[in-house]
């Protein structure tokens, strides 16, 4: 089985040449002085844990799986350990504020460590990642009090957190919980309930669990006008900070899973548990969407990482691996066969993975520069285009790193052909524990109607030309490099067809509102391919600079020619996409349910 490396050549030319991380970091308020050696300090030492610590357990995990006994949760062998000396070696709270015992380094940073922690052993990862959700939504919404209760012991790691949002009866549709929270005369309130799919719920890894619990307030509107957002602790913390009582929160069960079978899956149970709302009653949705907005963020991270665990994996058995002799000749003249490589069809897998993958670590790496913007730029006018850009970019980087995600673990296995399918060599995990990735923090079909419902539609199209706009600019700026001619002929063209298809879908969804929902996944999609063509363009650019500078760097002739694969190869997928949204909604529509035979 392959282990993990972490992939230090491409992180670093996305923090030093493309996005110039130090000079991004100078201009934000708040955060300490980061320069070059800090930043590569802290990447490398990120890099040997996740290959030494925590890449390791990741088969570990899989093939042991969470034990569920008398209601306890306890995780596989090694996993608590290597907590510790996660805890141990401060890197819960480094994207942490400093009152509250963290670093205060920038998110941007923090995700780049995630990426390696989580491509190591995105099981593993689970567990101090759902503490940031937590971390961040009580630093935002929650009282002084509540943030002294709880976030130095989360920001420390002695504690971690859960998101409790899903119920039996309902997935993504909060405005159907059910869950009941009731007053009780200290200003705390009782709740009783069952939700479902709760990551990390349950666990022998941390002293204490702090559950982020939405809830309707009894008596409140129905449907997400009345949902609340409640802290309800594992145990009850008294007054002196100490662990108190055990709240009456339990674990039912654990859910025996296709993939990420390290991490606990818990149905957790409310009975009359004492709960801390956060904030006003009936406020929850608006809080809710403070944790999954990283949430979905960190989910396009993960549909990333586990790809490039796949892409790795593949490229050195595809260099080992002997089969058949090239169409062109052999290349292998003293072994028996050629090197699989060398076969035009496995080239076109790996260059697939490749173009993918790195353009997908490329649009989270500016997704986290903006994050960082949005919360640390120093005018008004900084932080308003930054929240803009995300508010655009984050379900598409959802829904799109995710599918494309899937797609390169789905590749991997292609490349090992049956070697692939069986779990030696370990290509088969990395599909299963990356197949949840397009379906939790809401499903590619939910991220692409907030796309272009909520936030294109919804905004009048001021969201769209914000980022049509930057793409706009740059093709102008560089329609006679000779390089990026045909990359910014074709990117300019595809730019120009996606603000006329929303046009189009805006005008037919005015007299059929299915006309949104039946072009929403291809419209995401679409819109991923031409973000994705923008990136690698400037990645190319950027490149050939270093190679007409005289640096032989073999990773910029890579980009260069991995970006021609993508716009001769990956691009035209945009063609499809375009062509079926004009197709409209009767094809989908106009069939009748008894005509969906099964038999």
């Amino acid at each position: 089985m392959p282990s993990y490396k972490a992939p230090l050549q491409d992180i670093n030319f996305l923090l030093k040449d493309v996005f110039d991380a130090t000079s991004h970091y100078a201009t934000l308020d708040n955060c300490p002085e980061i320069t070059e050696d800090v930043i590569d300090a802290i990447i490398n030492e990120a890099a040997k844990f996740a290959e030494q610590v925590v890449g390791p357990l990741n088969a570990v995990g899989d093939a042991e799986g969470c034990q569920f006994n008398d209601g306890k949760v306890t995780t596989p062998t090694g996993f608590k350990d290597a907590y510790q000396q996660y805890v141990d070696n401060g890197w819960v709270g480094l994207g942490c504020p400093e009152e509250f015992g963290g670093q205060n380094m920038p998110p941007s940073l923090g995700s780049v460590v995630s990426e390696m922690i989580g491509g190591s052993n995105w099981a593993w990862s689970m567990y101090p990642g759902l503490s940031n959700a937590g971390i961040e939504c009580i630093g935002a919404h929650g009282s002084e009090e509540q943030k002294q209760t709880y976030l130095h012991h989360l920001v420390k790691g002695s504690w971690t957190g859960s998101m409790c949002l899903t119920e039996p009866h309902c997935g993504s549709d909060v405005g159907l919980i059910k869950t009941k929270a009731i007053a009780n005369a200290d200003g705390s309130y009782s709740m009783t309930g069952t939700k479902i799919f709760i990551s990390g719920g349950d666990h022998d890894m941390a002293d204490n669990i702090i559950h982020m619990v939405l809830a309707r307030v009894e008596g409140a509107p129905e449907g997400t006008k009345g949902i609340s957002l409640f802290i309800v602790p594992k145990f009850i913390v008294n007054e002196d900070g100490t662990l108190g009582e055990r709240n009456t929160v339990n674990a039912g069960s654990i859910e025996h899973k296709m993939g990420c079978n390290g991490s606990a899956t818990c149905v957790m149970n409310f009975d009359g548990a004492k709960a801390f709302i956060v904030g006003e009653e009936n406020s929850g949705l608006q809080q809710m969407f403070t944790m999954m907005n990283t949430a979905r963020i960190g989910t396009a991270l993960q549909g990333m990482c586990i790809g490039n665990n796949s892409y790795q994996g593949a490229v050195e058995y595809a260099k080992e691996r002997l089969q058949m002799r090239s169409l062109s000749g052999p290349k292998n003249e003293k072994g028996p066969a050629d090197p699989i490589i060398v076969h035009p069809d496995v080239r076109r897998m790996l260059l697939t993975q490749k173009s993918l993958i790195e353009g997908s670590r490329a649009l989270v790496y500016w997704l986290n520069q903006e994050n960082d913007k949005s919360q640390f730029a120093k005018t008004d006018e900084e932080r308003e285009t930054a929240e803009a850009i995300l508010g655009m970019l984050t379900p598409l980087a959802k829904g799109f790193c995710t599918e494309v995600g899937n797609e390169v673990s789905a590749i991997g296995i292609q490349v090992y052909g049956g070697h692939g399918f069986i779990r030696e060599h370990g290509m088969e995990q990395h599909a299963r524990d990356n197949r949840i990735s397009t379906i939790w923090e809401g499903t590619t079909g939910i991220q692409a109607l907030d796309l272009i419902g909520r936030k294109v539609l919804g905004s009048g199209g001021e969201l769209l030309r914000g980022v049509t706009k930057i793409i706009h600019k740059y093709c102008e700026a560089n329609k006679d490099d000779a390089l990026l001619a045909p990359f910014v002929e074709s990117l300019a063209a595809r730019n120009k067809e996606w603000g006329e298809v929303t046009m189009t879908v805006g005008a037919a969804a005015m007299e059929n509102p299915d006309e949104v929902g039946a072009a929403s996944v291809d419209y995401l999609m679409f819109g991923g391919y031409v973000i994705l063509g923008y990136l690698w363009s400037k990645m190319a650019q950027i490149s050939q600079a270093k190679i007409d500078a005289g640096d032989n760097n073999p990773l910029y002739f890579s980009k260069v020619h991995t970006a021609k694969f993508y716009f001769d190869r990956i691009m035209p997928r945009t063609n499809v996409h375009l062509q079926a949204m004009k197709t409209g909604s009767a094809n989908l529509m106009d069939i009748q349910e008894e005509h969906f035979i099964i038999s």
